[in-house]
């Protein structure tokens, strides 16, 4: 592990090759499918295509991304996944021992009109006290940049909290990091993406007859907590390590 959190600080982001084996991904991958099928056969909205300018200029009409929420409950292959030593080995390189899940979510882009994400920052959708929040993008397929892959610009995690960085609005900040020349993180099924919440990111349509696949995980340290003002769900699932801020109310909570 040695060098991680050295990278990881000087560039806001770091690809972690080979984390999950070729059988551990061939078992994600049918987990994967079968969520993916679920969700279809529900009648729910699984398009999570984001509204708004910032999308309109780089996308299409008909561009969709399939999306949900929370795999480990749906699946103990992803909980599994999780609790990878060598997956929680890396993130405990970033984030030292005490390890909390905040959510994970599911993303499939599908071949031809898979939906892009514009430029922006994850912090103003789940801000922490100690802006300890990370990500880990955990690749069931490969990830090309003709399939969308995700984009970065390394080092911007230095700007820090760039008010209304959430892309779905014009930002005279970001305006300045345009998704175009931002920097394609291409990656191989089992890699694993790490970034902090404050990293410009985002990712172009899929244009490949290739589906993309992948599982985010919004990670922060046991001694951090969520603002009040958060508005995705907050697991508090310790993955390693104990959780320093958990009250019993806190405890007891919904997620």
């Amino acid at each position: 592990m040695s060098g991680i959190k050295e990278f990881f600080s000087e560039n806001g982001y770091y690809r972690a090759k080979g984390v999950f084996t070729a059988e551990e991904v061939a078992a994600l991958q049918n987990d994967f499918d079968a969520i993916v099928s679920q969700l279809c056969a529900s009648g729910e909205v699984v398009d999570a295509t984001w509204d708004g300018g910032q999308t309109d200029k780089i996308a299409r009409k008909g561009d969709v991304v399939l999306h949900t929420h929370n795999v480990q409950k749906y699946s103990r292959t992803w909980l599994n996944a999780f609790l990878n030593p060598r997956f929680l080995d890396v993130v405990e390189a970033i984030l030292g021992p005490d390890i909390i899940l905040h959510h994970s979510k599911l993303f499939q882009k599908p071949s031809e009109n898979g939906s892009p994400f514009p430029m922006h920052q994850d912090w103003p959708y789940f801000p922490t006290l100690r802006d300890s929040m990370i990500a880990g993008i955990i690749h069931v397929s490969d990830a090309s940049d003709e399939m969308g892959c995700l984009r970065v610009y390394p080092g911007s995690h230095r700007l820090g909290r760039v008010e209304g960085a959430d892309g779905r609005r014009q930002n005279d900040v970001i305006d300045q990091y345009p998704i175009e020349a931002a920097m394609p993180v291409e990656c191989k099924a089992g890699d694993v993406v790490f970034f902090h919440y404050f990293t410009l990111h985002g990712s172009m349509p899929n244009r490949s007859d290739r589906t993309r696949k992948t599982v985010l995980c919004q990670l922060y340290n046991g001694h951090d907590q969520v603002e009040p003002d958060n508005q995705h769900p907050d697991e508090r699932m310790v993955l390693r390590g104990w959780n320093h801020t958990i009250s019993r109310q806190a405890a007891g909570q919904a997620a």
